[in-house]
This record gives structure tokens, sequence and C-alpha cells, in this order.
């Protein structure tokens, strides 16, 4: 609990087994008051260890729904739960759960809607041992979309984000898709509706255990991207946009900065 606010921790898991007990006890109690874990129809025993470990709520697809139907089960369980602010952690301890605190001070002391861990912020990406063709995509793929957004991040593909439940209830993302791209599909929505987002520094970890798409999906995921990016820039230019026609803009408060 932050300043009377319920703070919920959510985990997209698949075959996370080897991660999920170092990711789990590093998380900061309690200062988070729930943890939801869903599992995306596993082969391994990830359900099993996360009733073990205690985990609040565990949620189980008996089929896989992909990364983005994963977090559409996570995302109405923690409002369903009442949590005022919601931290997506991946549970393959790719990010380190200590940015948990500095996140939540961020979105319960009202400073920004939505906290991004950004891992190009201080050049420690490619240190950490990010593929080079991954980090060249990256800077390509932030560039073109900040241009066609309109908006200014260090990233637009981190898997580590903070959310104030104003956000998640204002944006449709169970319209989003179920597949990667899900995850720049909501930042078009939060961007298009003007919610205001900071970056903090994440440090960049690659390891076996630790998730991470083949070169395949990530060209699929990349003409995803700027796929969602155009249409962005289409609905703002008065254009119908499936995912993006239910959502009002609201007035911007501030200019984008980053913490």
């Amino acid at each position: 609990m932050y300043k009377n606010k319920k703070v919920v921790v959510v985990l997209p898991a698949y075959n996370a087994s080897q991660t999920l007990q170092k990711t789990y006890e590093e998380i900061p109690r309690p200062l988070v008051d729930e943890v939801i874990l869903c599992d995306d129809a596993s082969s391994d025993n990830t359900v099993e260890l996360a009733h073990s470990l205690g985990i609040n709520h565990v949620i189980k697809h008996e089929m896989n729904k992909g990364y983005g139907g994963n977090q559409k089960s996570l995302y109405n369980k923690a409002l369903e739960v009442d949590g005022d602010i919601i931290i997506m952690l991946h549970p393959d301890y790719q990010y380190t759960p200590k940015l948990i605190p500095a996140m939540v001070n961020i979105i319960g002391d009202e400073l920004y809607e939505v906290v991004l861990g950004s891992r190009i912020l201080g050049n420690g990406a490619l240190r950490g041992g990010m593929p080079l063709y991954k980090y060249v995509a990256n800077r390509f793929l932030t560039f073109f979309q900040n241009i066609l957004v309109g908006h200014k991040l260090s990233e637009y593909h981190t898997g580590y984000r903070a959310f104030d439940k104003d956000v998640l209830t204002a944006i449709d993302f169970n319209a989003n898709s179920d597949d990667f791209v899900f995850d720049n599909e909501m930042l078009g929505q939060i961007i298009y509706a003007n919610f205001e987002i900071a970056e903090i520094t994440c440090p960049t970890k690659y390891f076996e255990e630790a998730s991470s798409i083949n070169f395949s999906r990530s060209v699929k995921y990349g003409l995803g991207v700027l796929r969602v990016s155009l249409m962005v820039r289409l609905k703002k230019w008065g254009l119908p946009v499936k995912i993006l026609d239910n959502i009002t803009p609201r007035k911007k408060k501030r200019a984008y900065h980053t913490v």
C-alpha cells in the first residue's frame, strides 16, 4: 500500500519455473499488496511453484493465448481486485523488481500516470547482453515511432511497465492483439489518450533462462510496431482506427520529461 493506494504486481508467465522464485522474492513487500500470476499453458511446473510461493492469485490458461492474451487476463484481474497502481513484471528475471518502489512513488505521488523501465537510457543495453541486431532494431523502430506518433520515448519495447488504474480503465486494451505487438498497441492507445509517460533507467539482463523471441518473430513484431504507429498517426488525422475509436483524448497537463 502506498498512500492508501493498492499496489498490484502482475506476472505474465510462460515456462518460468527456473526464474520465478528469484523474481518473486525480490518483490518489495509490504509495499506490494497483491501479486497476480497468469500462466499461459506452460509445459513446466510454473503453476505449482507459484502456489508454493504463496502468490495471491494464480490464473492458468489451459490453451496458450499469447503474450498479449496473457496480459489481458492479468490487467482484468488487477482491476477486479481494485488495484490502484498496477505493475507488469516479467517473471524471467530480465527486469529487476528493485525498481518497483520508484515506479510506485512516481504514480502514487501523481507525477505521471505511466512509468516505463527503459533499457536504452544509461547506455547499458549492449553491456547487459542485448543482441546487437535487437539493439539496432530497437533504435530504428523507436526513431520512426517517435516521428509517427508525435511523442518522445527512448524505447517503445520494454516489458517493464507501471500504470495508474485510470489508464487501464480508459483504454480498450482488450481490443488489442494477443501477440507480442499488444505492448505497442497499448502504448499507442496511451499516447493517443494523452496520458503522461515517465521513463526510468532499467538494467539490461540477457541470459539463457530469460525469455526472448527469435529473429523471425522479431521481424514480424517490427512490422507490427510500424503498423501500430501508422494507425496512431491516421487516427490523429481523423481516420477511423478500431483499437483507438473508443478512446477520448484528454487535455494534456504538462510536457513529457524523462525521470
